[in-house]
C-alpha cells in the first residue's frame, strides 16, 4: 500500500509543476542586499480550511512593499475548480502587470502555446501531462491553461524558454520525475501526513472524487513546506524563480507600481525569501480557495464499517513485505 503515496505525490506535484514547466540566457542578476537584518518568519502560501460541513484547498495572495511598489505573490494550484479560476481572473485586471510562469510560454499566440496544441513534449513531460490530465478529470477539476486568460493584455512571460529549461536540466542531471521523486521521499522523510490507503482506494473504486480530494488535501496542505528544503541550486524552483525576478526587476524600472507574480504556490517560500532579501517588507495576505469539497454526512453505523474497513486495510498493509 505504501507504494500508492509517492506515487500520488508525483502525480500533485506534477500539477503544480507541468502547466509551468523562459527568456534571455542570461545569468540571473545579483540581488541587492537586504537594508537591515531582521528576522521575518516563512509565510504558508497553500493550506486546509476545514469544519464538520467540508474542507475547503486554499492559495495565498501576499503583499510586499518596497519603495511605492507593491508586489503580490499569487499562488496558485494547476487544477482547482473553475470559480477559483475565473475569480483569479477577475483579480488580474487590477495589476500595472502580471508577471506568469510557463516554461515555453513566449511563444503565446492569443493565449495560447501553439508547440503544446500540437501535442509536442519529451516523454516525462507527456507523462506526467497525462497523469495530470486524468486527475483532473476524476476529480472533476478544471486545469488552469484552460481557465486563465492567458491574452490579457497585462500579461508579461516571466519564465525560462522550452530549450534553456532543458540544456539546464542536462546541465545539472535534472529531471522533472526526479524532483517530483525527490519531493515525495522528502515529505516522507519528514512524517509529512499522508492519505489514508483504504480511503484512497474506496474513493477511486467507488469514483467518489469528493472523497478522494479530502484525502489528497493532506499532502497538498503541506506542499510548500515539503518543496521548500528541496530549494536551491535546481532548475525548476530555483533557476525559474530567479528568472522570474529579473523580469520583475525590469517591469519595476519601466515605472510599474502594483505588480503581480502568479505562479505555482511551491514557487512562493523560495520567492518570499529573495524579495526579502531586496529589502522587500511582507504585507496583507488573504486567502483564495481552489477546492470547495464537501463532506456527507455520515451516521454512526457508517462511521463503524468505515473504521473496519481502515483497521482490515491497516491490518494488510503491515502483513505485507515491503520492498527495499
Amino acid at each position: 500500500m505504501k507504494r500508492i503515496r509517492p506515487f500520488l505525490c508525483l502525480t500533485f506535484i506534477a500539477a503544480w509543476l507541468l502547466p509551468t514547466a523562459g527568456a534571455q540566457q542570461d545569468q540571473p542578476a545579483k540581488e541587492e542586499a537586504p537594508r537591515k537584518k531582521e528576522v521575518v518568519e516563512a509565510s504558508d502560501f497553500i493550506r486546509i480550511d476545514e469544519d464538520d460541513k467540508g474542507a475547503r484547498l486554499q492559495t495565498s495572495v501576499t503583499r510586499y512593499e518596497k519603495d511605492g511598489v507593491t508586489v503580490d505573490l499569487i499562488g496558485a494550484v494547476h487544477i482547482a475548480d473553475k470559480k477559483y479560476y475565473a475569480d483569479l481572473n477577475k483579480s488580474f485586471e487590477k495589476y500595472d502587470v502580471l508577471l506568469f510562469e510557463m516554461v515555453g510560454g513566449e511563444k503565446m499566440e492569443k493565449g495560447k502555446v501553439p508547440d503544446r496544441e500540437e501535442g509536442g513534449g519529451d516523454i516525462q513531460t507527456d507523462l506526467l501531462r497525462g497523469m495530470v490530465d486524468g486527475m483532473s478529470r476524476f476529480l472533476k477539476l478544471s486545469g488552469q491553461t484552460q481557465e486563465i486568460d492567458y491574452s490579457a493584455e497585462n500579461f508579461v512571460h516571466a519564465d525560462l524558454t522550452m530549450k534553456q529549461f532543458q540544456a539546464k536540466q542536462e546541465a545539472k542531471g535534472e529531471s522533472l520525475l526526479s524532483f517530483a521523486l525527490a519531493a515525495a521521499q522528502q515529505a516522507q522523510n519528514e512524517g509529512a501526513e499522508q492519505p489514508n490507503p483504504a480511503r484512497l482506494i474506496a474513493a477511486l473504486l467507488s469514483g467518489d472524487s469528493n472523497s478522494l480530494k479530502l484525502e489528497m488535501m493532506k499532502s497538498l496542505g503541506q506542499g510548500d513546506d515539503q518543496i521548500t528544503a528541496l530549494t536551491g541550486n535546481n532548475v525548476i524552483i530555483g533557476d525559474r524563480n530567479a528568472k522570474c525576478l529579473k523580469v520583475f526587476r525590469k517591469q519595476v524600472k519601466k515605472g510599474h507600481k502594483t505588480i503581480g507574480i502568479f505562479y505555482g504556490a511551491a514557487h512562493n517560500p523560495d520567492l518570499e525569501a529573495r524579495l526579502l532579501k531586496m529589502g522587500y517588507k511582507k504585507g496583507k495576505q488573504e486567502w483564495m480557495t481552489a477546492w470547495d469539497v464537501p463532506k456527507a454526512a455520515k451516521s454512526s453505523v457508517d462511521e463503524g464499517e468505515q473504521a473496519e474497513v481502515e483497521e482490515k486495510a491497516g491490518a494488510k498493509e503491515k502483513a505485507v513485505p515491503q520492498s527495499k
